[in-house]
C-alpha cells in the first residue's frame, strides 16, 4: 500500500456539473435503486431457472415452473439494462475521474462487457425458445441455461470490481488488470451479499407472479400446487435473507475504515432493523396455515424496499466519506492546475520578447538561406562576399534587402524582403557576424 505522500492525486475535469450535487446524488440512489432491483431479478431469475430445470429432470412440474421463470427472465434483463443508463452517466459525472481510473486498470475485463451481455441475452432467448425442441436433448438445453448463468454471474462482478476499486485510490499503483483488482478488500463479501439479495428478491417477486389471481396456476401443473410453490419460494427468500445478516458484517469490516462513520453506522442499522421484520412474515409463511399462505406478502416487499433504499444510501454516504479526502486533494490540484492555464494564457497573449541575434538569425532562415551560403555562391553572392561590401554598414544590407535592384549580369535581380525595419537591421548584422553555414 502507498503511503499519503504516494497516492496519485489527478487534477479534475474542469466543467461545470448540470445540476446541483444533492439533485444528482438524489437521482443516483433512486436510479440506481431501480436498476438494482431489475438486475436482481434477471441473476436471480436465471439461477432459479437453471435449479429448477435440473430439478425437473425427476419432477416434471419442476421443469414447467423452470420455463414459467425464463420467461420473466428476458423482460427484466431487458428493464435492467434500459434502467442501468441512468445510474451509469450519473455516476461518471459525479465520480468522473475516478470511475475512468478503475475502467482503465481492469482493462479488457471492462472492455468486454458490452459482448458479454450480448452473448448472454442471446442465450436466455435461445434457452427460453428451444424448451420444447429440445426436451429430448436435455443436457444440451440445460447447458446453453448454465452458459448463461455463467455470464450473467461475470458482469456484476466486473462492475462490482470497477466501483470497488473506486474507493482505493491508494491501491491504483498495484493493480494491474481485473484479477489483480478481483482480490481487493470487500469485493467478495460485497458480490456474495448481492447473489443473497438477487435470490432474495426474485423468490418474491416470484411469490407475487404466480399468487396472482388471473395466473391459471392450475391449468399450468399437473402435481404442484399454488401453496407448496409460494411455500417454496418464501423458504428460499427466507434462506438467502437471513444469510445476508452474515454476510452483511464480513462487508462492513472490509470497508476501507476511512469512509466509515456513525450516519453511515445508523443507516446501515435502520436498513437492519426493517429486515428483521420481513424475516420473522416470510417464517410465517413457510410455516403457517397453507390457506393464508401470502397473506405477508405485501408486507414483506415493503419493509425490504425500504431495507434496500437505506443500504443504497449507506452505499452512497459511504463512498462520498470514504472519497472526500482524495477529492479535496484533487480539488487543490485542479485549482492549481487551473492558475497554470491561465498563467499560460496570459504569457501566451503577450507580444513574445525575442533577442536581436535570435530576430536576426530568424530572420535570415526565413528570407535569406535559400539563396545564401556562408562560403559558397547560390542564386546569390556568399555571405562572405557580403560581409567584404557592407563591412560595419548592417544599414546598407538592411536598405538594400527593402529594395533591392540588379547589379551583376551573372545574378537574378533580387526580390524585396517583406519584413520590418527591426528585422531587415537585425538580419543585417547577424550576416555581418557570420562565420560558417547554419
Amino acid at each position: 500500500m502507498l503511503s499519503q505522500n504516494q497516492i496519485p492525486i489527478p487534477h479534475d475535469i474542469p466543467l461545470d456539473l448540470p445540476a446541483p450535487v444533492w439533485f444528482l446524488v438524489a437521482l443516483l440512489v433512486l436510479a440506481f435503486l431501480l436498476h438494482l432491483l431489475f438486475v436482481n431479478f434477471m441473476v436471480g431469475g436465471s439461477i432459479l431457472t437453471l435449479a429448477f430445470e435440473v430439478a425437473g429432470i425427476k419432477k416434471k412440474d419442476y421443469d414447467t415452473l423452470a420455463h414459467e421463470i425464463a420467461k420473466t427472465v428476458t423482460v427484466n434483463k431487458s428493464l435492467a439494462v434500459v434502467l442501468g443508463v441512468a445510474p451509469l452517466l450519473l455516476i461518471n459525472t459525479l465520480y468522473t475521474v475516478y470511475f475512468y481510473t478503475a475502467n482503465a486498470l481492469t482493462g479488457l475485463a471492462w472492455i468486454l462487457i458490452v459482448p458479454l451481455v450480448a452473448i448472454a441475452f442471446l442465450l436466455t432467448y435461445l434457452h427460453k425458445y428451444t424448451w420444447e425442441r429440445l426436451a429430448d436433448h436435455k443436457l444440451l438445453h440445460v447447458s446453453i441455461g448454465l452458459s448463461s448463468v455463467l455470464i450473467f454471474l461475470t458482469i456484476p462482478l466486473i462492475f462490482l470490481v470497477n466501483i470497488n476499486l473506486m474507493l482505493y485510490p491508494d491501491r491504483w499503483h498495484d493493480v494491474h488488470g481485473f484479477i489483480s483488482a478481483l482480490f481487493l478488500p470487500n469485493v467478495w463479501p460485497r458480490y456474495f451479499h448481492f447473489l443473497a439479495a438477487s435470490l432474495a428478491a426474485t423468490s418474491l417477486f416470484l411469490v407475487f407472479y404466480i399468487k396472482r389471481k388471473k395466473y391459471p396456476f392450475e391449468a399450468i401443473y399437473s402435481e404442484l400446487t399454488r401453496t407448496e410453490a409460494l411455500r417454496v419460494f418464501y423458504t428460499i427468500a427466507l434462506i438467502a435473507t437471513a444469510s445476508q445478516f452474515i454476510v452483511g458484517p464480513l462487508v462492513y469490516v472490509t470497508l476501507p475504515a476511512q469512509g466509515l462513520s456513525w450516519p453511515l453506522i445508523l443507516t446501515i442499522l435502520a436498513g437492519v432493523a426493517f429486515a428483521v421484520p420481513a424475516l420473522y412474515w416470510m417464517w410465517k409463511e413457510v410455516g403457517g396455515d397453507p390457506a393464508l399462505r401470502g397473506r405477508y406478502a405485501f408486507r414483506i416487499a415493503t419493509v425490504l424496499l425500504l431495507t434496500v433504499l437505506f443500504m443504497v444510501s449507506g452505499r452512497h454516504m459511504f463512498r462520498a466519506s470514504a472519497l472526500a479526502p482524495h477529492q479535496e486533494k484533487m480539488a487543490e490540484k485542479t485549482e492549481e492546475y487551473n492558475k497554470q492555464v491561465a498563467q499560460a494564457a496570459i504569457q501566451a497573449a503577450k507580444p513574445q520578447q525575442v533577442s536581436a541575434a535570435d530576430l536576426g538569425k530568424n530572420t535570415f532562415k526565413a528570407y535569406c538561406i535559400a539563396c545564401h551560403a556562408h562560403g559558397k555562391r547560390l542564386v546569390g553572392p556568399p555571405i562572405t562576399e557580403i560581409q567584404e561590401i557592407y563591412k560595419s554598414n548592417p544599414q546598407g544590407i538592411a536598405a538594400w534587402a527593402k529594395a533591392p535592384g540588379k547589379k551583376r549580369a551573372d545574378y537574378p535581380p533580387m526580390p524585396a524582403i517583406p519584413a520590418s525595419d527591426a528585422e531587415l537591421n537585425a538580419v543585417g548584422n547577424f550576416m555581418l557576424e557570420m562565420k560558417s553555414d547554419l
